[in-house]
């Protein structure tokens, strides 16, 4: 079980290590602005999507408590922003503007819009949270540091 901020008790079921890896594997594709190992990772995603999606719900959630702890500045103007920039040419366009929109949406707390720019599909949100681990993870931590980081707090070895 993952912990929550204030260590009691568990936020959330561990997924399994599989699932783990796919989601450092798709913010890793992100801070590299690697379009081919993206592409590579995205059938893992999709087969297991809600779990990733959980995944990197709590992954973007300790980033987020990261960035405030070191006094970082991080509004949702600059997520906005970060997200839209780290997705562009990184995926098929109609993609790219659900992503962007949907995370404008969610950025600001407007979760039914961001629900119907979504369509129902779960990677939408995949893509949305990985894409801000990885922007907002580069704000705080090198790349290299940033995934070795995500690999200790997740449980999976080196």
């Amino acid at each position: 079980m993952t912990e929550n901020a204030e260590g009691q008790g568990p936020l959330v079921p561990d997924q399994p290590d599989h699932v783990k890896r796919t989601a450092i594997d798709l913010i890793a594709a992100y801070a590299d602005r690697n379009r081919d190992e993206l592409e590579r990772v995205i059938p893992r995603a999709a087969d297991d999507a809600e779990a990733v999606r959980s995944e990197l719900k709590v992954v973007s959630a300790f980033l987020g408590r990261r960035v405030q702890g070191t006094g970082v500045v991080w509004k949702p103007a600059d997520s906005r922003e970060a997200v839209a920039r780290t997705v562009a040419e990184m995926l098929p366009p109609e993609l790219e503007f659900a992503v962007s929109t949907a995370w404008e949406a969610h950025s600001v707390g407007e979760e039914e819009a961001a629900e119907r720019f979504t369509r129902g599909d779960p990677m939408v949100y995949v893509h949305m949270l990985a894409a801000f681990s990885a922007a907002i993870g580069l704000a705080v931590y090198k790349r290299t540091e940033l995934i070795s980081t995500l690999r200790q707090v997740t449980g999976l070895s080196e």
